[in-house]
């Protein structure tokens, strides 16, 4: 049974289920991060690991870099062809680079289905000298009685399940997460010290946007149908109960390191 997130494939693949609502749902990431990454690179080619449907591929292609991704979902990857964007269908620690190079290694919202061994030294074999690792995620906490109708309705359709019973909070999690990044980085040896970097913004969502968006998100993607459409009405009556919609804090965290 998988222990690490990387190896749990068949849960890292489900994300390709409905591509249309992953895309529409999912946010982009903060200009600030797009800009300061792109500055950072030594050079306009970048490899996007993980790319999914594109949302940050097209950010890069638009911020004038050429963008190649890398994801093992096929569904994913036809949908981000359709927005222009290259992709080749590999997991990234078995895709064939063929001698080529890269400005910048990325990944966002991925990086954690990548074996943490092999993926920061597959990423340096593909950068040019002065090139730029850059991993990076959302962090985000809804408001309590939204994510406790979350919570409660996965125990009620998925009993056991992590997504239920995990105490911490979004915060924690990601910060003991990207502090794994970095130090699977540093044992690399490939790079030098990594750098965090942390950009803060809001979102103000509607219900029917909130519940677009759950469906795309870890602890639901696997759902059947009915039991997907039992949680989503918890949540929608907690989200009824605070007027409607709320505001969300976003955190966006991001990782970088420098081949030397």
């Amino acid at each position: 049974m998988p222990t690490q997130p990387h190896e749990a494939r068949a849960f890292a693949e489900s994300f390709g289920i409905d591509t249309e609502r992953y895309d529409r749902a999912r946010p982009e990431y903060p200009a600030e991060l797009v800009a300061r990454l792109v500055a950072a690179s030594p050079g306009p080619d970048f490899l996007d690991v993980g790319c999914g449907t594109g949302i940050e591929a097209r950010q890069f292609r638009a911020a004038g870099r050429r963008v190649l991704g890398v994801d093992p979902d096929p569904r994913m990857a036809a949908f981000a062809r359709n927005t222009g964007i290259d992709v080749e269908v590999a997991k990234f620690e078995d895709w064939d680079g063929k001698g080529r190079t890269f400005g910048a290694v990325v990944a966002g919202q991925a990086w954690h289905w990548v074996d943490p061994v092999a993926g920061p030294a597959k990423a340096a074999d593909v950068l040019r000298p002065g090139g730029l690792l850059g991993l990076f995620a959302h962090v985000f906490q809804p408001p309590d009685p939204v994510a406790d109708a979350l919570a409660e309705g996965i125990r009620r359709v998925l009993p056991g399940s992590p997504f239920a019973q995990e105490s911490r909070s979004a915060a924690e999690l990601y910060e003991v997460m990207f502090a794994k990044f970095a130090d699977g980085i540093r044992e690399s040896g490939r790079f030098g010290e990594p750098e965090q970097w942390r950009f803060t913004w809001e979102h103000a969502y509607t219900r029917d946007e909130w519940l677009d968006l759950l469906p795309t998100t870890g602890g639901l993607t696997r759902l059947e149908p009915d039991a997907l459409a039992d949680v989503l009405a918890g949540v929608g009556a907690a989200i009824d109960a605070l007027g409607g919609g709320f505001t969300l804090s976003y955190t966006t965290l991001a990782v970088v390191a420098t081949k030397p």
